[in-house]
């Protein structure tokens, strides 16, 4: 199969699954199969996926990630500060590494609006349907809604980067509190000891609870910094703490404190 054939493939096979998300016209673009099938992949409840459809799966979502272009986080230049520490602006389901940070949700299942902007939804979308899998076999010896502050982790499955960690940030109501400063830090500090814990020697974190969850930018920057910093000095394991961030105004944020 083609990247066509397997996309229209997956569609049907979705449509065929969960029938009322029919289209009454099938989507003739390109453009437009993915936005379903990516709509499909984000409302498909953690269940069981057959053989084929996983092989189809994992071959159009490596396929797609490869014509975007995989970064390998062990290239990309130091921090002239700390040659452990690296600044990249860029997708981070593109950068091969040992491990992803996800800012999750409590639920920690991924992100169940259709196409929505978040990194929860794109980092379930580019891994495929095991990663909600995964993380429901966590939550479900769990028990419990996953607490702020703390780590998970599971394979990258289709990603570039052997692993996943999840953590959920803390949510800020109308100002930050020094118990939101306390939990976005235990946060990188979760993240990290897991990380070691695996043996794991790069970790590259997106800005943790500055989307939705209405963390300031610079705070929740300074936070991530200083707390990787204190980690790191402390003996961690890591060798190589990637800042991964998307906007400019993040990336000239973390240029003032990392330089």
């Amino acid at each position: 199969m083609n990247q066509n054939e397997r996309r229209r493939w997956l569609l049907h096979a979705l449509l065929e699954e969960m029938p009322q998300y029919q289209y009454p016209v099938f989507p003739y673009t390109a453009e437009r199969q993915w936005r379903l099938l990516r709509s499909l992949m984000n409302v498909r409840p953690p269940m069981p996926a057959g053989e084929e459809f996983l092989k189809v799966q994992d071959a159009f979502l490596r396929e797609m990630t490869a014509e975007k272009g995989v970064t390998d986080g062990d290239s990309l230049p130091a921090c002239k500060g700390d040659g452990r520490l690296v600044l990249w602006q860029g997708d981070i389901t593109t950068l091969k590494c040992d491990a992803i940070v996800n800012a999750a949700n409590s639920q920690l299942l991924g992100c169940f609006s259709p196409c929505h902007g978040c990194i929860d939804n794109m980092i379930h979308t580019m891994s495929g349907v095991q990663l909600r899998l995964a993380c429901n076999e966590l939550m479900q010896a769990q028990e419990e809604e996953e607490p702020a502050g703390r780590a998970k982790i599971t394979p990258g499955f289709n990603l570039p980067a052997k692993y996943v960690l999840h953590t959920v940030g803390p949510i800020v109501g109308e100002e930050v509190t020094a118990e939101d400063e306390r939990l976005l830090a235990s946060c990188y500090r979760s993240c990290l000891e897991l990380a070691g814990e695996k043996g794991l020697r790069s970790v590259a974190f997106c800005c943790i609870s500055t989307g939705v969850f209405r963390f300031p930018q610079e705070r929740a920057a300074e936070i991530a910094v200083s707390t990787v910093k204190e980690c790191l000095a402390e003996g961690s394991s890591v060798r190589r703490v990637i800042f991964n961030v998307f906007k400019d105004s993040d990336l000239e944020i973390y240029r003032k404190l990392l330089d």
